[in-house]
């Protein structure tokens, strides 16, 4: 049976969107498969970086955003102080509150699911979230990513630190360079649009100049006001003017064709009309 969807869309079977909803699957596991794996970079670089299993575990279950647990294990160990590292890394996820205001709206999940979801709200969850038409494959979409890579994020950062307290000195094996190299792969496919990347290369130049002039953890901070000047600059040039088919900070908008209770209904209409038969 075949259900009309709004503004302008072709009919969807009940076949169709089932294999819609298995397609929403197959890319949420894809997604929390491929990022989970890597917390094993993380565990053998917190433990190089001398966290014990019971810290790195922790870190992984707690706060669980990999930018920042990279930042935060990288800034100890090249000897910054703790309340640097951890300014660093809470400069580095206060982005997933952005995300959270906009995941809330697109998803309006009832009031006890709420402090769940806010623990898987990251950069993998919000975009196979945002990816989606409407509600329900929205919410798809983030429960598997977020099931996905919360389970394997932990279970590979245990093996992580387990495998590098058997090799011992990570140095020498080079796995020090497994959390920069990892950290890179994350933010590589982000940077997308032309400001993006020129806020990078800012952030990197900073970096580049001042770690061997000041205390670990303090460069990651200072580098983070790459984004603001970036901001100005981009104003000044355009004249504040927006810049067209983006959004408040340059990034291209990708709004639902489909009005998610306008979905919610069709699905209903599908299902009521498929029980009938």
């Amino acid at each position: 049976m075949a259900v009309p969807l709004p503004s302008g869309r072709p009919e969807e079977t009940v076949t169709e969107r089932r294999r819609a909803d298995r397609a929403v699957v197959r890319d949420a596991l894809g997604v929390g498969v491929a990022v989970g794996l890597s917390g094993f970079a993380f565990g053998v670089t917190a433990a190089g970086a001398g966290l014990s299993m019971l810290q790195s575990c922790a870190l992984s279950l707690l706060v669980f955003t990999g930018a920042s647990q990279f930042a935060l294990v990288g800034a100890v160990a090249a000897g910054g102080t703790p309340l640097a590292a951890a300014a660093g890394a809470l400069f580095l996820g206060v982005r997933n509150a952005f995300y959270g205001l906009r995941l809330s709206s697109l998803l309006q999940l009832p009031a006890p699911l709420r402090p769940l979801a806010a623990q898987w709200v990251i950069d993998e969850t919000s975009v196979v979230t945002f990816a989606q038409r409407d509600r329900r494959r929205a919410r798809i979409g983030f429960f598997v990513t977020g099931a996905t890579l919360y389970v394997l994020w932990n279970l590979s950062t245990l093996l992580g630190v387990a495998g590098a307290s058997a090799l011992g000195d990570t140095a020498a094996w080079g796995l020090d360079a497994a959390g920069p190299a990892v950290f890179l792969a994350l933010l590589a496919p982000m940077l997308r649009t032309g400001q993006e990347r020129a806020t990078a290369v800012l952030a990197v130049l900073l970096g580049l100049v001042l770690v061997p002039v000041l205390p670990g953890g303090v460069p990651v901070l200072i580098a983070a006001l790459a984004a603001p000047v970036v901001l100005l600059c981009q104003r000044a040039r355009t004249g504040g003017a927006p810049v067209a088919g983006s959004g408040a900070n340059g990034a291209a908008v990708r709004p639902w064709t489909v009005e998610p209770d306008a979905a919610d209904a069709a699905d209903r209409a599908a299902c009521g009309r498929e029980e009938e038969r």
